[in-house]
């Protein structure tokens, strides 16, 4: 039997799949890669995204990701909310009319990128994001939330709205940070940048967090693991580009957790897809895998 995997986070509709990325869903799909959650990341994407889940039957999630609130408007705000009452909207059957939207997101904030620390702009983010915890809340929504430098501010405005869970996106806090995250209902996204031996903190993470706090992404294009990497001397003198990442990587990503944890892969697999049909739980309507 062929092990199953879910990459809880991929951005399919990035441009640097624009001219594969069937192909690309395929070659996931050959590799046991069952379901790719797709989360957007700006207004403007909302549609183009909606309409792809729904050729590919996958999942997907709408939101406006904080690096992206710089040119975002209170009017996308307002976009947002349409696209989710659509989504959620009942049918005559009574059920959802787009069971693919599971989630809100990317949501958070980021506080790495220096231009995004300014005062101005740092009240710009929170408030996008705390206006779209309230829409999460008000459908019932999880969230996925990115989290760069982040941690404490994000736990802050979950605190003051309580949403259904979700997952922290890429975590890289502290123990304690993650168990705050934990007891709150979210799930941690583990990656390709735990494939990484200097990672040590976060090997540390993944290693001795029970496993029913991880899930596993790619964040494709994004954050290659180490057999992808090109460093910048080898992209110059060898003429190579960076390695894009995919999600039919995730099996072997799932493969470095499990060797961490002394586990079985076909164990890891399990628990990771079961985590993911946890916290978000509308996946179960369109994932032929079992939560049990």
């Amino acid at each position: 039997m062929t092990v199953q995997w879910i990459d809880s986070h991929c951005h399919l509709d990035a441009p640097e799949f624009a001219h594969d990325r069937l192909e690309v869903l395929k070659r996931a799909q050959a590799q046991g890669v069952a379901a790719c959650v797709m989360p957007a990341v700006q207004a403007k994407d909302f549609e183009p995204l909606r309409q792809f889940a729904r050729s590919t039957n996958q999942p997907y999630a709408l939101g406006i990701h904080p690096l992206y609130v710089p040119q975002a408007q209170v009017s996308d705000l307002a976009l947002l909310e349409q696209h989710l009452q659509s989504a959620l909207s009942l049918n005559e059957e009574g059920t959802a009319s787009d069971p693919r939207l599971v989630a809100l997101g990317e949501i958070g904030l980021d506080f790495w990128v220096p231009s995004l620390c300014e005062p101005a702009m740092r009240d710009k983010q929170e408030f996008f994001y705390n206006a779209q915890l309230k829409l999460a809340k008000n459908y019932k929504l999880p969230v996925i939330l990115h989290v760069r430098k982040s941690a404490d501010a994000l736990l802050k405005g979950l605190r003051r709205c309580q949403v259904q869970g979700g997952i922290a996106h890429a975590f890289n806090g502290s123990l304690q940070q993650a168990q705050v995250f934990v007891e709150l209902g979210f799930a941690l996204g583990f990656g390709g940048a735990m494939t990484y031996e200097r990672a040590l903190q976060l090997r540390q993470l993944a290693t001795t967090l029970p496993l029913d706090a991880i899930v596993l992404e790619t964040d494709a294009p994004d954050i290659p693991p180490h057999w992808l990497y090109r460093t910048q001397s080898q992209r110059q003198s060898e003429g190579l580009p960076q390695g894009r990442n995919e999600p039919s990587q995730l099996p072997q990503i799932g493969a470095v957790l499990a060797q961490l944890r002394g586990a079985p892969i076909e164990h890891v697999a399990k628990a990771t897809v079961q985590n993911t049909l946890r916290v978000l739980p509308r996946l179960q309507s369109i994932s032929s895998l079992s939560p049990h």
